[in-house]
């Protein structure tokens, strides 16, 4: 029963007008949660790369790289192929894009928050100031 949880609150989110978001946004900011993973995604953004290659800069081993690889390919943000002896890396921005979509849901919460807290900011100088103008 705890399986359908999850799939079960995406139907009643899609009915209601709240899903917005793919359902593997949870794999997305999961594989974007790990460092090395960010930094797989940046020397990828420059083109495609083997395991080896994407290894060389890290101090770990093939099968750790490979590991955090598959990772980012169930979240779809690579994309692997084969080619002769090498599986060559490439970016597939397009789950990071849903992720900013997400993420912009929320810019104007946090711009009404910012000007809340700039007013109440402007308010507390201009009572200092008043403050100390009394003196």
């Amino acid at each position: 029963m705890t399986a359908l949880a999850p799939l079960y609150n995406h139907l009643v989110m899609k009915q209601i007008g709240l899903a917005t978001e793919p359902q593997n946004l949870d794999a997305v900011f999961a594989a974007l949660a790990d460092p090395t993973r960010r930094a797989i995604l940046s020397r990828l953004s420059a083109g495609e790369a083997s395991v080896t290659e994407i290894a060389a800069p890290f101090e770990m081993s093939q099968p750790a790289v490979s590991k955090h690889l598959k990772v980012l390919e169930r979240a779809g943000l690579i994309e692997r192929d084969v080619d002769r002896q090498r599986r060559p890396a490439r970016l597939n921005a397009g789950p990071m894009a849903a992720a900013v979509r997400w993420l912009e849901e929320f810019e104007q919460f946090w711009s009404s928050s910012f000007d809340q807290l700039d007013g109440l900011l402007d308010e507390m100088k201009k009572a200092e100031a008043q403050g100390t103008g009394n003196e």
